[in-house]
């Protein structure tokens, strides 16, 4: 008895809601996702030969202008609610939620404390046109230091918190000395140092090792 044949069926994908799932997905993270904040202040960097890459999360930000201006940002938006409620509280600042918010998705922060809800009432996109002084950093008026106790005091003494200095090329020593003094002070000796990659010059010790590492790797992929 001959077999009967069954018709092929086609094996075709319909891949129209696929498609749809595809573009809402895009269109979600395009309309959700907030690009960092751009810093206040241009700061042309230092050149070094160092190739050690800064953490990618747990950071908190001293950024430093070329005219001694101090300013202080995290990298962790809640840390940072939490941070300015503290402060709020300490200093009776009278922050309404609304502008702890905006603290918290803005960038740098660079103002004495008592400006804070002046500068806080500027929406975080246009705050950048908003005249900053800088942090005190004078031993008579040290507010860099409450920052610094105030950011350990919500990270819970966390030891991945990471402490990152970007100062410009041209910042006196004198701004820089003292921002290393009032780290110290809390026991921070521990930083990271924002600079730019540049060669290393030949002849150095650096040179030397970079030429003997290379040799050896070289030696190992001989057969």
């Amino acid at each position: 008895m001959p077999k009967v044949k069954l018709p092929r069926k086609s094996t075709a994908i319909d891949m129209t809601p696929m498609v749809d799932v595809a573009f809402l997905l895009l269109t979600f993270f395009m309309l959700t996702t907030k690009f960092k904040p751009n810093d206040p202040v241009t700061v042309v960097t230092p050149s070094s030969i160092s190739t050690k890459l800064l953490p990618e999360s747990n950071i908190a930000m001293i950024l430093i202008g070329k005219d001694g201006r101090v300013f202080f940002d995290l990298d962790n938006k809640f840390k940072k609610q939490q941070l300015m409620s503290d402060l709020n509280s300490q200093y009776h600042l009278g922050l309404t939620k609304d502008q702890i918010n905006s603290y918290a998705i803005g960038g740098p922060v660079g103002v004495p404390f008592k400006m804070l809800p002046q500068l806080l009432s500027v929406p975080a996109d246009q705050r950048n046109a908003f005249p900053q002084p800088g942090i005190p950093i004078d031993s008579a008026n040290n507010e860099l230091d409450q920052w610094i106790k105030y950011t350990l005091n919500v990270n819970n003494a966390n030891p991945d918190l990471q402490f990152v200095i970007k100062a410009d090329d041209n910042t006196k020593y004198e701004v820089v000395k003292q921002v290393l003094k009032t780290l110290k002070a809390n026991h921070l000796n521990k930083l990271h140092l924002v600079t730019n990659l540049k060669p290393i010059p030949p002849g150095t010790a650096a040179w030397r090792e970079q030429q003997a590492a290379g040799g050896a790797n070289a030696s190992k992929q001989q057969p």
